[in-house]
């Protein structure tokens, strides 16, 4: 049994995680940490998130001591801010844990990624050299002997997806940026109350245009540019990207199907649904699948591609990342 903690885990992929960890028959969950100056220390998280109630009642301690914490752990999921995650994840790997971090803090290597997207100074490149990006379907050998497993934004997964086998395959024309708009549910926000997130006061609109920090994160990882325009919707959680790209010359909807269903097939959460179909929030909210469909006109197809932001964008994801790691079933705690 792997001793596991998770820091951050009062919010909504906190609690996420909370269930996946208690359900993983290798993982041992032993702590629950929150910020120590968090209002929610001490409180049960299960009067938080009142699904886990009777299932889960640990309460959720203070971080005082980030070095004591480790040396008690054997992995380490940090559903923590960007710069927590950046501060805290080398403590933890320096007393030997394995760590996956769910934040922005680790994912491109690049200090001055940080600096211009993030707004701090990246101090540990050592680290960000190390780090391995967790797009589990994509980086599976790397992630299986990882010490630092970066788990991707939602966005970028939701993206990432449906786009890789086209360009691995040399489908697209990228002389024409691949075109991304994408819609999340409100729980992307975060638990936290604010205007922003308040679902009263939530309207469908586009937000980030030009200047979301996902933009540079998809476009490093595909190794093409892309436009990328995030929208915030007026339901609970998912996210629906739909992405319009130019094929190459010559290129027909069956190559397309063939490579979507060839590079997923031994890929169980994965589905392709094919040519025609279009990908829906229903069929994957509160599951780890991302579901994809196409469809091809003259020299451009659209994808749509769907994910529950909150697993596949994120806990269930990670949950991929450490079953990989450690050599488990691959849908353990999953489904």
């Amino acid at each position: 049994m792997l001793k596991t903690v998770i820091v951050g885990a009062s919010g909504y992929t906190g609690a996420e995680l909370t269930r996946m960890v208690h359900l993983h028959p290798q993982l041992e969950l032993t702590g629950l940490y929150v910020s120590e100056n968090s209002t929610d220390a001490g409180k049960p998280i299960s009067d938080l998130h009142g699904t886990l109630k009777g299932l889960i009642d640990l309460p959720l301690l203070p971080l005082s001591s980030v070095e004591s914490v480790a040396q008690t752990a054997d992995v380490v999921l940090l559903a923590t801010a960007h710069e927590v995650s950046h501060d805290i994840a080398p403590v933890f790997l320096a007393q030997g844990c394995k760590v996956f971090d769910l934040s922005g803090a680790f994912r491109v290597q690049s200090d001055s990624f940080y600096t211009t997207f993030y707004g701090f100074e990246h101090q540990y490149s050592d680290w960000l050299d190390k780090a391995v990006y967790g797009l589990a379907e994509w980086n599976h050998e790397a992630i299986a002997t990882a010490d630092l497993i970066a788990v991707p934004g939602c966005y970028p997964t939701a993206s990432q997806l449906a786009l890789k086998p086209l360009i691995d395959n040399g489908l697209l024309d990228l002389n024409q940026w691949p075109v991304i708009n994408a819609v999340s549910g409100a729980s992307g926000a975060g638990r936290k109350a604010s205007m922003t997130n308040s679902f009263c006061e939530v309207s469908l609109h586009a937000y980030g245009i030009f200047s979301h920090r996902h933009q540079p994160e998809i476009a490093t990882h595909l190794g093409c540019d892309v436009i990328f325009t995030p929208h915030l919707g007026n339901f609970k959680r998912g996210i629906l990207a739909t992405i319009t790209a130019k094929l190459a010359d010559d290129v027909t909807e069956s190559a397309v199907s063939d490579a979507l269903e060839i590079a997923y097939q031994d890929m169980p959460l994965v589905r392709p649904l094919g040519a025609g179909q279009s990908a829906k929030l229903q069929s994957v909210q509160h599951t780890g699948f991302c579901d994809i469909g196409w469809s091809v006109k003259g020299q451009h197809v659209i994808l749509t591609s769907a994910i529950d932001n909150l697993l596949k964008g994120a806990a269930s994801q990670a949950m991929q990342c450490i079953n990989i790691r450690f050599g488990f079933a691959p849908l353990t705690a999953i489904v």
